[in-house]
């Protein structure tokens, strides 16, 4: 059985001795380390113990006033400019991020996915197609608007040289047939450029996959 008598006072006795510091500290009345600011301002350097609101914003050291040692430093506020391209910055990374562990999922995926080339192709035949097909219905629609602009074209020239007016009627149709013409030429010029990038984009894969099964196999290098 523990003797209190011995217990109970040393355990007092620590206390004491924790708190002592702490009041002799607030008895003494003495007020915190006062320190001093220094800052850039208009290309000279300013001191002070206090920092005026024009200043709030600047970059300023913080200096003990009794040793005249560098005790701190806070940065300068960062202008909106500045903190939308941190931000855009942030943002970029984790989308890096995002999109290296989305492509190693995705590596992943194929090599459960596909046992061979063949079934990796076919995966892309139907997006092909699709693209092909809206390839071929945009050159027939080019081609289509051409010749009946053509035609109307040659209408309002004939009427001109027999000494006609042209009827408005047939000049607001000569004007929506060459804009549908010229839409459609862009569209034509959209798709082809989708079926270019849908090939760079299938070769990058079919090469990934090839490098993915080699890494693979028995003895392979990891990627």
């Amino acid at each position: 059985m523990p003797n209190r008598s011995t217990t109970g006072p040393s355990r007092l006795a620590l206390l004491a001795c924790l708190a002592l510091p702490a009041l002799a500290a607030a008895q003494s009345g003495k007020p915190p380390a006062k320190k001093l600011y220094c800052w850039d301002q208009g290309g000279q350097r300013v001191c002070s113990d206090t920092v005026p609101p024009e200043a709030m914003a600047s970059a300023r050291e913080e200096i003990s006033a009794s040793s005249g040692i560098r005790t701190g430093e806070i940065q300068r506020a960062l202008t909106d400019e500045e903190r939308a391209a941190q931000a855009d910055e942030e943002a970029r990374r984790r989308t890096e991020a995002l999109a290296l562990e989305t492509r190693r999922r995705t590596d992943q995926a194929m090599l459960v996915t596909f046992q061979d080339e063949e079934e990796l192709r076919r995966v892309f035949s139907e997006r092909i197609g699709l693209v092909d097909n809206s390839i071929q219905t945009a050159r027939y629609n080019v081609a289509s608007l051409r010749e009946g602009l053509v035609t109307l074209l040659r209408t309002a020239g004939e009427r001109e040289l027999g000494g006609k007016p042209v009827p408005d009627q047939l000049a607001d149709d000569i004007r929506q047939r060459h804009a549908q013409l010229l839409y459609n030429k862009l569209l034509q010029r959209s798709f082809e450029n989708q079926r270019t990038a849908l090939d760079v984009e299938i070769a990058d894969i079919l090469e990934r996959y090839r490098a993915l099964k080699a890494a693979d196999a028995p003895g392979g290098r990891p990627l």
